[in-house]
């Protein structure tokens, strides 16, 4: 393991990272090592381990060892509150480092890892305050009987997050599981694992006892199904497709383990045309091509008052038009590329299967055309299709790139059949300066998380989770904490003696 990247021509760096378990890097059983590339360059940016299936049963006993020696699990909840914080501030102090990376890695821009990186912090300073509060109830009883509840962490608990927010969705599942007392095993996306590693390390010199944090890098089809059948494994928590999830979901029902799936989605963005109009485009741009609309709550289905449809269109047009593409790592950068080739290549077949089915291209549609040395990045122009209809596919299935559709809706209730339409159920947003409409719309809404007059907007507090084919269980605020830990109720007799049921007492009324 390269601890310390190492320098390289063009005075970029290497960052060779193996295995972390127990508190320490260490070498996978296979020599295979996946290459990590700059989707805007092409260029080497490092290597983690491929961890085997053995890798993962060894970490997920460490894990248990490390549960079972009671040194997290026992600690009193002041106490590790005090490491999360601690956690909190030595993430803080490494900030620009990790943009910087996360914006080599996943080609997002500088300006938007800058921002989203900089709440992370605070998923510990909040679950590491309320982590004391996980408190018991005392409940009714009939009788002369003391009826209460307490909480208990579950044990080890896996987590499998995906390439396009390495930190952001490791760490929102991270800082509750630990608040709860649990042990964690992770098995972070084979193409973005670099910024998770590098922060288990710095957990560990923040005061995480070894053991607590272990991740294991590798491809998903060989280390996946044994984290989901490890016999220690108390509850499984996924990010990623539906598709992946439905399969993850299926092993833990065979086991028998609580999970929570955060799946795909498909976002619809209800536009009433008393919004103003700059503001509802602005506000169209932001939820459809932040990330390069790699997001699972990226607005794609923009479902605009006919009054206003034309102009709309129009004017996001010539917004997208002006969007500057190139170097993710310069902060004038307004849009980098998709992840790999397989997502450009992906994104590309949705592009043509729009044209295709006769939705109108108005924008976009191609590979941007970028000077060196950007040529090989996968960088395609923001493409927007208008007058979609429900059944293209464009408009059915998540393509998880730079596309998004627009379609017109006559009155609220046409909105709502259309926004509604669809097997996801994640996120949506509502553009309305009509206070009563909103409130109104957004209580009809199938999303599991709505925003109203703003999009992608994230908190610790604010839970997070989706219906139907977008999953189940929630992130975030006292739900996650609950769902990281099993509830036990005690029922104590306070009568001075036990009444002989066989004696002919009748103790049951």
């Amino acid at each position: 393991m390269t601890a310390t990247p190492s320098r390289t021509a063009g005075n970029a760096e290497e960052i060779h990272l193996d295995l972390y378990i127990g508190g320490a890097f260490r070498e996978a059983s296979s020599s295979n090592r996946t290459e990590i590339r700059n989707p805007a360059t092409g260029a080497l940016i490092g290597s983690a381990a491929k961890g085997t299936r053995e890798d993962m049963l060894a970490a997920v006993d460490i894990a248990a060892k490390a549960f079972d020696s009671g040194a997290w699990s026992n600690l009193d909840a002041l106490d590790r509150g005090h490491i999360l914080h601690a956690i909190g501030d030595a993430l803080k102090t490494r900030l620009p480092e990790f943009a910087e990376l996360e914006t080599r890695v996943t080609g997002r821009p500088i300006r938007e890892m800058t921002a989203q990186l900089s709440r992370l912090p605070e998923w510990f300073y909040y679950f590491g305050g309320i982590a004391r509060g996980l408190e018991g109830h005392v409940k009714p009883f009939k009788g002369e009987y003391l009826n209460y509840t307490q909480f208990s962490p579950l044990g080890v608990v896996g987590l499998i997050t995906s390439w396009n927010h390495p930190l952001l969705i490791f760490l929102k599942k991270l800082a509750p599981a630990l608040a709860a007392g649990n042990t964690v095993v992770v098995k972070p996306s084979e193409i973005a694992p670099l910024t998770p590693l590098l922060f288990a390390d710095l957990a560990t010199h923040a005061g995480l006892p070894p053991g607590v944090l272990n991740i294991v890098t590798g491809e998903g089809s060989q280390i996946g199904p044994a984290m989901c059948a490890a016999p220690r494994m108390a509850k499984l928590d996924l990010t990623g497709g539906t598709d992946t999830g439905r399969r993850v979901a299926g092993m833990a029902a065979e086991r028998l383990i609580p999970a929570t799936m955060e799946l795909g989605g498909k976002a619809p963005v209800l536009v009433f045309d008393d919004t103003p109009l700059d503001e509802a485009v602005n506000g169209a741009a932001f939820a459809g091509f932040i990330a390069s609309g790699q997001t699972c709550v990226a607005g794609t289905r923009f479902i605009v008052q006919q009054t206003i449809y034309d102009a709309f269109v129009e004017k996001l047009v010539a917004k997208v038009a002006a969007f500057r593409l190139g170097d993710p790592i310069e902060r004038t950068t307004d849009m980098g590329p998709v992840i790999s080739r397989k997502q450009m290549e992906t994104t590309l077949e949705y592009i043509e299967s729009g044209k295709s089915e006769g939705a109108r291209l108005v924008t976009g549609g191609e590979l941007a055309n970028l000077p060196a040395p950007l040529t090989d990045g996968y960088f395609i122009q923001p493409t927007i299709f208008a007058d979609v209809t429900p059944n293209h596919r464009i408009v059915r299935e998540e393509i998880f790139g730079p596309v998004i559709c627009v379609m017109p809706f006559t009155d609220e209730q046409h909105a709502l059949q259309l926004a509604n339409d669809h097997e996801f159920g994640l996120g949506a947003s509502v553009w309305t300066r009509d206070v009563t409409r909103a409130h109104r719309v957004v209580k009809k809404l199938n999303a599991g998380i709505v925003w109203i007059n703003d999009h992608h907007k994230n908190d610790p507090a604010s839970i997070w989770g989706g219906f139907g084919s977008s999953g189940y269980g929630k992130e975030n605020g006292w739900n996650a904490l609950h769902e990281y830990s099993k509830e036990q109720n005690v029922v104590v007799r306070l009568a001075p003696d036990f009444p002989d049921w066989y004696g002919g007492s009748d103790r049951y009324s």
